[in-house]
């Protein structure tokens, strides 16, 4: 039978070890937990064989590490499963709600600098609640596929932690709100199946895709792991298998910024342009900018209260893009972020939204649909058109798209949107770039190819 691999506390090197310790390695990695006084061996999870042992804290390697806002980016104090006394020596608060912050994969084996970033965005917005931020440092620092299979054995450290504090300290779930990047949005996910009553909520900000994308509901992210379960995919590039952040829904709401691709200013250009303007004080998230990107819109909801970024449900980003989406109908559209409303729905909700490169990530969003009307039927491809928004507040001037396609008689639709609230719209302003549009040959061609009609319609507002 394989050791217990948390009750034995191993020197860390011994993790990465290859000489000796494989075995140990081994039965971390299957999430084995053989129970010493029947001798039963469990899943990691299995509820039903946690009952035993389950007062047993000596096997939890991560760390429980109560921020105070004073010093966000410090582990000054730790709370202890089993002894009561460390959460008085933390000064945590039992009337106030408890965000638990779980990292992801790390190279460096150190945290990541969002971390006291997240850390203080909460404190400023909830200034009596209890952050932790759950230490797995060691873990999250060995060969990718070894970390993501810790992702069990961290989520049943925090699911003990959790069911302590509801036993122990009769503390309600409905206080408990997890949030994990990458990794972590797994490791809170199995944390949350495991808890004894649910969980209050849990936000999964890019949850890590490789080994997960088709993985079963049990060891990754699901809908099932909390009362509310809200996800923003920030970098789902290239295939299912190879993608950084998972590319289905996981949860009750998937939010799907600019698509989930790709993040605007996260390119070597606007690298280079942030540096020259900014110096390189953000220069750590141009490394995994798109990915990171899901953390900075969740901070930016805690800042920025008063300007939620709203998300719109669409089947398809396509459809998205070209502005048919923007229905807040029967709960077709919602916040993203801390203020998301909470809409369970038998299936799925994919939402869409478009942001801007840095903070306040906020933009307004607005369907433009143009008749062309022509006396003799034509097509034409790729055609560019500057269109200028005047409103009650502010403008926004000479915002470029091009429409695949130009035909006489008939109505396109297409997305665009302005970083300025210019309120409510007074006056637009279309140009076609008709250079592109006239060759020799059309100079001598008598038609006529008109703009009969424009109708815009407000996402933010849901004026037309």
């Amino acid at each position: 039978m394989l050791r217990d691999p948390g009750v034995v506390r191993r020197p860390q090197k011994a993790l990465g070890s290859n000489t000796g310790n494989s075995y140990i390695l081994l039965g971390e990695i299957w999430s084995l937990f053989p129970d010493q006084s029947s001798g039963t061996t469990c899943r990691a999870d299995d509820k039903s064989c946690r009952a035993e042992g389950e007062n047993n804290f000596e096997g939890i390697e991560s760390k429980f590490s109560l921020r105070t806002p004073a010093e966000p980016d410090e582990d000054v104090c730790y709370l202890v499963p089993g002894q009561v006394n460390s959460l008085a020596q933390c000064n945590f608060n039992h009337t106030s709600k408890t965000f638990v912050v779980i990292h992801g994969w790390t190279v460096t084996g150190m945290y990541e600098s969002w971390v006291p970033k997240l850390v203080d965005a909460l404190y400023k917005r909830e200034p009596d609640s209890n952050v932790i931020v759950v230490d797995w440092l060691v873990r999250a620092q060995q060969h990718y596929p070894v970390s993501a299979e810790y992702t069990r054995l961290v989520g049943k450290d925090v699911a003990m932690f959790i069911d302590w504090m509801e036993e122990q300290f009769n503390y309600p779930l409905n206080n408990v709100h997890l949030l994990g990047y990458s990794l972590g949005a797994h490791a809170a996910g199995v944390a949350g199946s495991l808890t004894k009553k649910k969980v209050n909520r849990i936000t999964g900000l890019d949850p890590a895709g490789p080994t997960f994308e088709y993985a079963d509901a049990p060891t990754r992210l699901s809908p099932d792991d909390a009362d509310f379960v809200d996800v923003l995919h920030t970098y789902t590039r290239g295939s299912p298998d190879r993608s950084i952040g998972i590319q289905k829904p996981v949860g009750h709401i998937d939010i799907y910024p600019n698509g989930g691709g790709f993040q605007p200013g996260c390119n070597l250009g606007e690298a280079l342009r942030l540096i020259a303007e900014k110096g390189f004080a953000d220069v750590d998230q141009l490394v995994k900018c798109s990915h990171e990107r899901s953390i900075h819109l969740f901070i930016d909801s805690l800042l920025y209260e008063e300007k939620p970024s709203m998300a719109y449900r669409c089947n398809t980003k396509e459809a998205f893009e070209k502005g048919l989406c923007l229905s807040c109908r029967k709960n077709r559209c919602n916040n993203l972020g801390y203020k998301v409303n909470r809409v369970r729905t038998k299936r799925n909700t994919k939402m869409y939204l478009k942001t801007r490169a840095q903070m306040p990530y906020k933009v307004f969003h607005y369907q433009v649909k143009i008749h062309f009307f022509g006396k003799t039927n034509m097509t034409k491809t790729n055609q560019p058109f500057l269109i200028s928004l005047y409103g009650t507040l502010d403008e926004s001037e000479n915002i470029a798209f091009t429409l695949p396609e130009v035909s006489s008689n008939k109505t396109f639709s297409f997305l665009i949107y302005t970083e300025v609230d210019i309120g409510d719209l007074l006056m637009l302003k279309l140009q076609w770039e008709k250079d592109s549009f006239f060759s020799l040959t059309d100079w001598w061609s008598p038609f006529t190819f008109d703009i009969q009609r424009v109708r815009v319609k407000s996402g933010e507002t849901q004026k037309k």
